[in-house]
């Protein structure tokens, strides 16, 4: 059996790998976001606050706060909303920290927390949307108009402008052509591909089981048009590996065939890893996981032994990570769990806590109900 810490009011997320169709949106109606590049699209289209729930098709409170989310949407003008179906897109309910639908986040410009709502409260959703929208947001990278060298903001349509506007949507098409070291522009998304050129792409690349990101050129016709010019490729979908254009659908196939297209994808090694990923490998190295100071032969401190023991104890099978010689991940674990202190366990990926609250949940029996089955016996350090 498996445990999970307690919910407010809502339900835990079910996949059932149902699919919504996109939508557009803008100012006054919710635009459907299918992945983090849409995510940070829609934070970065304009100035001010973006406010995404998170929801699921089988679930009806949250079906029905879509239904508000468009009427406040009509409202608020100067707010930008968006939705996530969780059913196709689960790692962004992650990276926002919700554990259950519907959840509400709200971001800055730059796709920043800055609060949440969880579950399902209407008149809590509006109060919080009202409230956050009149805040003033630091506007500087939010790609909003261009600026002469002296910093002051250019006047009517004059030579300068017209360059600082080429320069920021270059900027930007450099920017989102190596978000992800296999980035692909097409119509649709990966879960609902809107034409049969993209969903030939989609499909070549999964059968190769590449990583890769998509970004929607249906929802950005600035996007769509500049990055034509910008590679000077006329059509789509457009594939880029490591920011260079491979090209479209018939360049993919004959480097299918000929074994060049898995040739020029990244090998894990080769890519760059940022904090939060290799936090997120190391949470995931092992089902039952221990953050400590020393290791389980040779605890460093008082509350990293006593967790040790309890876990032998109960001859439960974990892994260890030394925090001492490792100051990035010491430091960078703090901020990704919110969690302050050493030890840290985990389980299948998800924060348990520290010794107070191994200690509790030893007392009760939850422990031993959230191990996974198997989990028995020995243990490693890393």
């Amino acid at each position: 059996s498996s445990w999970a810490p307690p919910r407010a009011p809502g339900v835990a997320f079910q996949p059932v790998g149902a699919a919504q169709s996109a939508m557009s949106g803008g100012a006054g109606t919710v635009k459907e976001v299918s992945s983090q590049l849409d995510l940070q699209a829609l934070c970065g289209s304009h100035a001010g606050l973006s406010a995404v729930l998170l929801w699921a098709p089988w679930h009806p409170p949250s079906v029905h706060l879509v239904k508000v989310l468009e009427a406040i949407a009509a409202e608020q003008k100067n707010v930008r909303f968006g939705k996530v179906n969780t059913d196709v897109c689960p790692g962004i309910a992650t990276s926002l920290g919700a554990d259950q639908v519907p959840f509400a986040a709200f971001l800055d410009p730059r796709a920043r927390k800055l609060d949440s709502l969880a579950g399902a409260d209407p008149p809590k959703l509006v109060a919080k949307v009202k409230a956050l929208s009149s805040r003033p947001f630091d506007t500087s990278s939010a790609g909003q108009g261009a600026t002469c060298g002296s910093g002051a903001s250019c006047g009517g349509g004059g030579g300068c402008a017209a360059a600082g506007v080429e320069e920021d949507l270059n900027a930007r098409l450099r920017n989102l052509i190596n978000f992800s070291p296999v980035m692909l522009f097409m119509k649709g998304s990966k879960a609902e591909p809107f034409c049969g050129f993209s969903r030939k792409a989609i499909e070549m690349l999964n059968k190769h089981n590449i990583e890769y990101s998509t970004f929607d050129i249906l929802q950005d016709e600035e996007v769509r048009q500049g990055l034509k010019d910008y590679s000077n490729w006329k059509t789509y979908p457009q594939l880029y590996i490591k920011g260079e254009l491979v090209g479209g659908i018939d360049i993919m196939k004959e480097m299918e065939e000929d074994g060049s297209l898995l040739e020029a994808i990244p090998k894990e090694e080769d890519v760059p890893q940022d904090l939060n990923s290799k936090l997120r490998g190391l949470v995931n190295s092992a089902p039952v996981m221990l953050f400590m100071k020393g290791n389980r032969e040779q605890p460093y401190c008082g509350f990293s032994k006593k967790a040790v023991a309890l876990l032998s104890e109960r001859s439960v099978e974990f892994s260890t990570f030394d925090i001492l010689k490792d100051e990035e991940v010491r430091q960078g674990l703090k901020e990704y769990s919110n969690w302050k202190t050493y030890p840290q366990l985990y389980i299948n990926g998800e924060l348990i806590g520290g010794i107070d609250i191994l200690k509790e949940m030893d007392e009760d029996g939850t422990l031993m109900e959230a191990i996974p089955d198997g989990a028995k016996g020995g243990g490693s350090n890393l």
